[in-house]
């Protein structure tokens, strides 16, 4: 006896394919809880997979790569002046007791 083959709307689809693609949960869980067919929802990953994520991990990589770069060179400079700090003060003053500091 034939199945009766259901009609799923585009962004039913889509947002079955972002929730497979972006959850922690197996394909198949994502697609029982959607009452989807398994093979159903592969298929559609594989439709929608180059329409829906891809630039988003690419941008949010270059973003977070933009960003650490400039926490680097930060990090950095900040580095450098406390070189330059302990060289002008001696490490007495970093690693010397606060007493002895304090009494000059």
């Amino acid at each position: 006896m034939p199945t009766k083959k259901s009609n799923f709307t585009e962004d039913f689809r889509e947002e079955a394919v972002r929730l497979a693609l972006t959850s922690d949960q197996p394909h198949h869980d994502t697609a029982l809880n959607l009452g989807v067919g398994k093979s159903t929802l592969s298929k559609w990953i594989r439709q929608y997979r180059h329409q829906i994520q891809p630039d988003k991990p690419r941008r949010d990589k270059d973003e977070e790569l933009k960003r650490l770069r400039k926490e680097n060179k930060i990090l950095r400079a900040q580095r450098d002046l406390l070189k330059k700090a302990a060289a002008f003060f001696g490490p007495k003053m970093f690693y010397g007791k606060v007493d002895e500091v304090c009494s000059h």
